[in-house]
């Protein structure tokens, strides 16, 4: 079985071919989200758009989900509001978990910055409990680097 670490290299690898020379944002989130979604798996994989002081759905793979989210409310919200990628281990243990699904039990969201500004979060959810650790935190922030 290929370690985790190598299977980010090549989603990796992937997605930076994919994104060359594209300059919509959307489009752009599209396939990183496909992609990860394919490659990993993931119970929901998608963003998250920064609107005024909520965040937007944006483009996801995955069962419905929650449309707006208010600043610092969440994972998704926290990790805006602190401005750094929060791994949780087990959401139904996170102080205002927004429980959008409740075949979520672990989720990592990582924030998209454009210069010092954040305009988006990538929001990762497993159906499993402990399923993100620092080889994806290291990999969803060079992967969101991307975007830009």
């Amino acid at each position: 079985m290929e370690s985790k670490d190598k299977t980010y290299e090549e989603a990796y690898k992937q997605i930076a071919g994919l994104l060359e020379g594209e300059t919509d944002l959307i489009a752009k989130m599209a396939n990183v989200a496909a992609l990860l979604h394919e490659t990993f798996h993931f119970w929901w994989t998608g963003f998250y758009r920064v609107s005024g002081n909520e965040l937007i759905l944006g483009p996801f793979q995955g069962p419905i989900a929650c449309m707006h989210i208010a600043y610092g409310r969440g994972v998704c919200g926290g990790a805006w509001k602190e401005q750094r990628t929060l791994v949780v281990p087990d959401v139904h243990q996170f102080p205002g978990h927004i429980a959008c699904s409740s075949a979520s039990n672990s989720e990592i969201v990582v924030p998209v910055f454009d210069g010092d500004e954040i305009i988006a979060v990538l929001d990762i959810d497993s159906e499993h409990f402990n399923t993100f650790d620092e080889v994806d935190q290291q990999w969803l922030e060079k992967i969101v680097l991307h975007l830009f």
